[in-house]
């Protein structure tokens, strides 16, 4: 990394930081406006409750719940929606028979496919992470489309003079031609993934955070739904600054976009 590159993310380090900042002072002097706990707690209020939580072992154990049908509903909707949206890009055909149900599937009400899915396959893990992918993926074919649709037609020439086994064309030159839009479907899917898991699981599932707000909601909790929801949010916000960024910026550097 260049000297400019480094000032540019410590930049953007202190950016973020002072956003924070701002964000939970401006938390803070709403809670003192409110003046009621029972509305809206303070930042402190909030952390007390959760590293209680944490210590009694509640919140990781169910944070593992929602984290477990997240990476599992994300990796599916990711590799069925790649598979999708690259074979409607490529074919004129293909793209013609799909797009009534993509456009279907796009603008199905997420409240209906969960509780169909519920209905059809049971109250089970199975149903609402097949439910989370039915919502996720479409939007991942939409993006692999439009980025197949913009693969570069004289590299695909140029494969075909070398005579490129199809495996080797595919890893050589329409991955790297596709990355960017994978990893843009990848940063936005995630954050959209979570929060579908958690409307799946208050609807249905007897643990993970979803379930915890559900409880909270009906018991009036606010210090719980902050402290729950704001810490699966935080562990979300790392690993999209931690990976989902840098792994965009890779797959942006070939084109100069870095």
């Amino acid at each position: 990394m260049s000297q400019a590159e480094r000032r540019a993310t410590d930049r953007g380090a202190l950016f973020r930081l002072t956003g924070l900042i701002g964000f939970l002072a401006i938390w803070w002097l709403a809670a003192q406006a409110v003046a009621s706990p029972n509305l809206l707690p303070s930042p402190l209020r909030v952390a007390i409750y959760t590293w209680h939580a944490t210590e009694s072992g509640d919140l990781p154990r169910q944070m593992a719940f929602t984290l477990a049908r997240v990476l599992v509903a994300f990796v599916i909707a990711m590799a069925a929606g790649s598979a999708a949206g690259y074979a409607m890009g490529r074919s004129a055909r293909i793209d013609a028979i799909a797009d009534p149900w993509l456009v279907i599937a796009l603008n199905l009400p997420l409240l209906l496919v969960v509780i169909l899915a519920y209905i059809w396959i049971g109250l089970n893990d199975l149903a609402a992470v097949l439910a989370v992918v039915a919502a996720k993926a479409p939007s991942v074919v939409v993006t692999l489309r439009e980025g197949s649709r913009a693969l570069d037609p004289g590299l695909d020439d140029m494969a075909a003079v070398f005579r490129l086994p199809y495996t080797r064309r595919l890893r050589e030159v329409v991955l790297p031609q596709l990355a960017p839009y994978l990893a843009a479907a990848g940063r936005s899917g995630l954050s959209i993934t979570w929060k579908i898991v958690l409307v799946v699981e208050l609807l249905g599932r007897p643990n993970g955070i979803g379930f915890v707000l559900n409880s909270a909601f009906q018991n009036f909790d606010v210090t719980a739904i902050l402290a729950y929801g704001l810490a699966f949010a935080v562990i979300m916000l790392v690993v999209e600054a931690g990976v989902l960024q840098p792994l965009e910026r890779r797959a942006r550097a070939w084109r100069g976009d870095a």
